[in-house]
């Protein structure tokens, strides 16, 4: 497991209506059927919450909770150096 996947899935608790357990397969669109208002929110929350910036053409490609916290370890990994 990545080490942003605990607080990304702390993240999505209060977001996450369905009350889904949350693991690294788990689809934003599928699982918690969130919209594309709800992603750019959550997006957004990750980006304050981490301090970094997610490019937007990496979006498409993430659809899970564990592809979503790779990302996030690789752009705090370039941010650290």
């Amino acid at each position: 497991m990545s080490n942003a996947l605990d607080e990304i899935v702390t993240l999505i608790a209060p977001h996450n209506r369905k009350g889904v357990a949350v693991t690294p397969s788990t689809t934003f669109a599928t699982h918690l059927e969130w919209d594309s208002l709800t992603v750019m929110d959550f997006v957004a929350e990750m980006e304050d919450h981490f301090d970094i910036i997610i490019p937007l053409n990496l979006l498409p490609d993430l659809e899970t909770v564990g592809q979503v916290a790779d990302a996030v370890n690789e752009l705090l990994e370039k941010k650290n150096g």
